[in-house]
């Protein structure tokens, strides 16, 4: 799972240097979505890594 949510990190800021940057005007979206992604599977994986541990 902190596999996926680092491949994610790197696709969200290659998109955001392309995107938020202005150089593609519909790379922008596409940051903003695997920005959002990353945030909710860095999420899920800080929860279920506190809950493996805990248990």
């Amino acid at each position: 799972m902190l596999k996926w949510t680092a491949i994610f990190l790197v696709l969200a800021l290659i998109a955001g240097v392309l995107g938020f940057g202005g150089i593609a005007a519909g790379a922008s979206s596409i940051a903003q979505i695997l920005f959002v992604g990353f945030l909710i599977l860095a999420a899920v994986s800080l929860v279920s890594n506190l809950l493996r541990r805990a248990s």
